[in-house]
């Protein structure tokens, strides 16, 4: 048999990523394990990601007391309110969290290249197929996740403006940076100033939402509803009466659950110690009031953290035993056993009732990380057995796999959201930070390092292919929200509407992220 890099006419990759006998196995057989063990990576990812955003969904819900007193009655009122302000929350948390895998994986490709004069090419390229991904793709799932002739349109139009402004600016920031200032070269105050400007798209768009004079928009706000999260369905009813009824405190949130709710953190019911809203009638108010009693501060920690390994070791839960079909039933279980030995592991972390779930957020951070490590050498060995060119595998595989958390996260807003606001802010933030700090941090420690070490710039090797992925990106981008604008002048809303036009715009979305893949990926390998 002819190896496969006689084929391609590439050198045989003596690499291997656990043990040397790898090398002796054919190039086809070791890609195709390689991508398997790449699938598993990414199935890690959104396992960890779901505790990720429970922790942060608790560091969110943080409120503090604050006592009013009337200036006539000298009357005190003391009222709750949330630390974090909602569009700083979906800025930084949320757009932070779904976007951690793709920095930490450009985060240690950078540590990986120190002391190398050129940057990696894994890290850039990810982080601009992944804005496509998240662009493109992940609108299209948006658009058609509304129930038929159902519309959610964005609220709070002056700050999705904003956001999509520091979206664009980013990637014609990164043009300049590569093409015009100082080309194909990333000096030290360029990646510095990169970074500064998170800061800033976070400034402006807490002046947008508070309508600061001179600074914001003067664009109205739609109406927002108070609660931007519907009410659960009973699904919680039947843990709440086992817990009265069973001396064994059980924890009521149930760990791994398929859908994890990331966005009742725009819930305003952040004093119940359940963070669940069912439906009450009257003879249910009393026990669920019973049930509130019994607050998770009031439970051991151990109980708690006992529970998320009994949980992680369940392959059996309340929506799998409601399936009648034998088969359904199998595959269900057949999945379940492949995240057994990550939900195991992930259930090491802590309870997020730990310090508002700051313990739990940082200790899902440095999972991810690990992940991302695994994921790194993977794809280089993926690159070195194939011969495939680096960022070609970092635009599909890599960009796809790692923007998986985006995905889940503006899926379940256009599903469970009243309106499109952070469905769609989720998107435009992302992509604002992979580059100010996806790539912006990785060269400031490549750059700090080489200016320390070398007195010299970090140099690009591959900067026209990726000056071009960013032409065709920032393209293919106006026509995408030209799309959205035209949906909110005909429908009034931009997403949902009438079916065929939603599958319309789903189709002319992917369709152009198929453009963006093939001619960036046409590009970097030479073709043109």
């Amino acid at each position: 048999m002819i190896p496969l890099s006689s084929i391609l006419g590439y050198e045989k990759c003596d690499r291997y990523l656990i043990f040397s006998g790898e090398s002796a196995l054919g190039d086809g057989f070791r890609a195709f394990l390689y991508f398997l063990g790449l699938a598993y990576c990414f199935i890690g990812l959104s396992a960890i990601t779901a505790r990720f955003f429970q922790s942060m969904e608790n560091v969110v819900k943080h409120t503090r007391k604050v006592v009013e007193v009337d200036p006539v009655t000298k009357t005190e009122t003391i009222r709750h309110e949330k630390v974090w302000n909602y569009t700083v929350a979906d800025i930084s948390l949320l757009a932070f969290g779904t976007s951690f895998p793709q920095i930490s994986l450009a985060t240690i490709d950078a540590i990986q290249n120190m002391g190398n004069l050129y940057a990696g090419g894994l890290g850039p390229g990810t982080l601009v197929g992944s804005a496509a991904f998240d662009l493109f793709p992940i609108h299209a799932i948006c658009v058609v996740v509304p129930k038929a002739g159902e519309l959610k349109k964005i609220a709070d139009l002056g700050v999705w403006l904003v956001e999509l402004f520091w979206s664009f600016w980013a990637y014609i920031w990164l043009y300049i940076i590569l093409e015009v200032w100082t080309p194909n070269v990333v000096t030290l105050w360029e990646a510095l100033l990169t970074v500064l400007q998170y800061g800033l798209l976070l400034i402006h768009a807490y002046a947008q939402d508070k309508r600061w004079p001179y600074i914001s928009l003067p664009i109205a706000r739609d109406e927002r509803p108070e609660d931007w999260v519907p009410e659960e369905t009973p699904y919680f009813k039947q843990e709440v009466y086992q817990k009265m009824n069973s001396s064994e405190i059980k924890h009521v949130r149930e760990e791994n659950r398929d859908t994890f709710d990331i966005f009742s953190i725009h819930s305003e019911n952040p004093t119940d110690p359940l963070c669940v809203t069912v439906p009450q009638t009257d003879d249910e108010a009393e026990i669920l009031d019973k049930a509130k009693e019994t607050t998770l501060e009031d439970t051991h920690l151990l109980t708690i953290w006992r529970q998320q390994f009994v949980d992680a070791l369940r392959l059996k839960n309340p929506e799998a035993k409601k399936l009648k079909n034998t088969y359904l039933l199998l595959v269900r279980i057949f999945w379940q056993l492949l995240l057994l030995p990550w939900r195991f592991l992930f259930a090491f972390v802590p309870p997020c009732q730990i310090a508002h779930g700051w313990v739990s957020f940082i200790c899902s951070l440095l999972f991810i990380s690990g992940i991302a490590y695994i994921v790194t050498k993977i794809t280089e060995l993926i690159s070195c057995v194939t011969g495939i060119n680096g960022y070609v595998i970092a635009f599909t595989a890599l960009a796809s796999g790692t923007s998986w958390p985006d995905l889940v996260a503006s899926k379940i807003a256009a599903e469970r959201q009243k309106t499109a606001d952070s469905a769609i802010a989720n998107i435009t933030c992302s992509n604002s930070v992979n580059i100010y700090v996806g790539i912006g941090v990785p060269w400031l420690i490549d750059t700090l390092y080489n200016f320390i070490a070398y007195r010299e710039p970090l140099r690009i090797q591959s900067a026209g292919g990726l000056s071009f992925s960013l032409i065709v990106f920032f393209c293919t981008s106006v026509g995408c929200i030209s799309v959205l604008v035209f949906r909110r002048i005909i429908f009034g809303a931009e997403l949902g509407g009438p079916r065929l036009w939603a599958w319309i715009t789903c189709a002319f979305f992917m369709l152009l992220w198929i453009i963006f893949v093939v001619l960036s990926s046409l590009k970097v390998s030479g073709f043109i």
